[in-house]
């Protein structure tokens, strides 16, 4: 299985300061999709099975805050993409911790 691992955030420009309740509906999408993801403070991670699968996560993303009425939405996503693995949101963790030990 190959593996793509994508790191994206999404969020609305035209709604104030606060991004917090837009942010949560996006990472709802991606909860319920079933993809494996990790969450982190500026972005999300998710490791899918297909560019296809990445992409129309990334559509239903979108589409979730079109839906609560977003008119400029900002979004930055970066691809990792490797033949024949997979399991890499662990395993890229596990090489660093087996060279230096536990991180947080």
């Amino acid at each position: 299985m190959d593996s793509f691992l994508l790191e994206f955030s999404m969020f609305p420009t035209d709604v104030g300061e606060s991004k917090s309740h837009y942010v949560a509906e996006v990472v709802r999408v991606v909860k319920e999709s079933g993809i494996a993801y990790q969450l982190t403070p500026m972005a999300t991670i998710v490791e899918c099975s297909s560019l296809s699968e990445a992409f129309d996560l990334v559509q239903k993303c979108y589409s979730v805050l079109d839906t609560m009425g977003c008119n400029r939405v900002y979004s930055v996503l970066k691809f990792d993409i490797r033949k024949n693995c997979s399991h890499r949101l662990q395993t890229k963790i596990q090489s660093i911790e087996a060279k230096i030990g536990e991180v947080s």
